[in-house]
């Protein structure tokens, strides 16, 4: 009699495909969204930080210069490890503090005199600019400090005559070490003290 031949090994061999309902694509599809959306996301956020360091790096480079102070040359005004926020700017007045260049570092001193003034300093330490002596709160103790140029002094055209706060240990336009300082020397006017925050304030 004849037999029917089986197929065997059909079952076995056939490759099953799963078809996902709808509530599970719809799942895939969210999981795939929120995943985008937080590489998105990422990548916002550090290209926001970027800018910002970008543009706090160019303008502390470029009109707002933050210094440490090192010594004691501006005390009590402003004390070492003092750290402070200067603007540039050319327009410099008496009684301003200025930063500038000097020998690859760079010194701050209050300004005392401009181009064309007369200085004289007493021997009790009193300063004079176009024979009228200068009023100075800022400071605690008055010296005649180190002092080789012949008084009274006249600024030389294009500079300032400066000189530090703690008058008997700073070196500054009294000495011709240090001189006067040409305009192309100045850094900026020193604004604001931000570090320690017990000293946070404007400079004066």
């Amino acid at each position: 009699m004849g037999k029917t031949k089986r197929d065997i090994g059909s079952e076995e061999t056939r490759e099953h495909l799963v078809i996902p309902n709808s509530a599970e694509l719809r799942a895939e599809l969210q999981r795939t969204k929120r995943a985008s959306g937080y590489a998105h996301a990422i990548r916002n956020t550090v290209f926001t930080l970027v800018t910002v360091a970008a543009v706090a790096i160019l303008v502390a480079t470029l009109w707002m210069p933050v210094l440490q102070i090192y010594g004691s040359s501006m005390a009590p005004t402003l004390e070492d490890g003092n750290i402070v926020v200067s603007v540039k700017a050319h327009d410099v007045h008496r009684g301003d503090v200025v930063a500038f260049y000097y020998n690859n570092k760079i010194l701050v001193k209050r300004a005392i005199a401009k181009s064309g003034e007369w200085v004289n300093v007493d021997e009790e330490g009193n300063v004079y600019v176009n024979g009228e002596m200068l009023d100075e709160p800022y400071l605690t103790e008055k010296a005649f400090g180190e002092c080789d140029i012949d008084l009274p002094y006249q600024v030389p055209e294009s500079r300032i005559f400066v000189m530090g706060d703690h008058r008997s240990v700073s070196v500054d336009s009294r000495s011709t070490t240090v001189g006067c300082v040409a305009d192309e020397q100045v850094v900026g006017k020193l604004v604001y003290c931000v570090w320690p925050l017990n000293r946070f304030g404007a400079v004066g």
